[in-house]
């Protein structure tokens, strides 16, 4: 640690455009301060000014990253998607039950959901319908790809007898309740993100016994 004596006082914030080796700093923080206007205020109600005070920098600097509303949007359903889709791959590729790999999938998507720092999630909810086309095209590449991974993991646990009653919307169905949990879920209201996984599972498999994870 440098002496005391030493250490220099850091200068005001620039303003205007971001200097060299910036960039990747502030544009992360205009994705995650715009997800979080988006989420509470909603897109249409959220201002280009409100974006750029919620960061700190002038209206114009805004703009060295993005060029329009619509293009911070898509970044933030992108870039939250990729991310979510980086983890359910990470536990598919273990060698799990089909009980416990479904039920860890349930357990992620759920902390996705919930977490109070994730936005994403509500903002793809919410906001999908503000996508341009081009820009919805990738996001339901993105989606397809982190739906395969749920379709593989529900017809494993299928095959393996362990789901008495399966259907055909199976994956729908999930997804609808799981989805549903962030007009109702209250964290510290008598379950953990953790529990409400269990009692998902044992909804979902429409049985008593919970399959653990292992």
């Amino acid at each position: 640690m440098p002496d005391a004596a030493v250490q220099t006082v850091p200068g005001p914030k620039k303003r205007g455009r971001p200097q060299k080796g910036e960039g990747g700093g502030l544009r992360a923080e205009l994705i995650e301060k715009s997800a979080q206007l988006f989420r509470t205020k909603g897109y249409d109600n959220t201002t280009v000014r409100d974006i750029a005070a919620a960061t700190g920098i002038q209206a114009g600097s805004w703009f060295y990253h993005f060029k329009t509303k619509q293009e911070i949007l898509a970044a933030i359903m992108e870039q939250g998607m990729q991310r979510s889709l980086a983890q359910i791959e990470e536990i598919a590729a273990q060698q799990l039950p089909p009980g416990a790999m479904l039920q860890r999938l349930v357990e992620t998507h759920l902390h996705t959901l919930l977490a109070p720092d994730h936005h994403f999630i509500a903002v793809l909810l919410y906001e999908w319908r503000s996508l341009d086309e081009a820009s919805r095209a990738r996001i339901v590449a993105l989606k397809d790809q982190y739906e395969a991974v749920w379709d593989r993991a529900i017809a494993a646990l299928h095959h393996s007898g362990d789901w008495s009653t399966p259907s055909q919307f199976d994956r729908l169905l999930i997804f609808g309740a799981l989805n549903w949990t962030v007009q109702w879920y209250k964290p510290g209201n008598g379950a953990d993100v953790q529990e409400l996984a269990r009692q998902a599972m044992r909804f979902i498999l429409r049985t008593p016994a919970v399959v653990e994870a292992q």
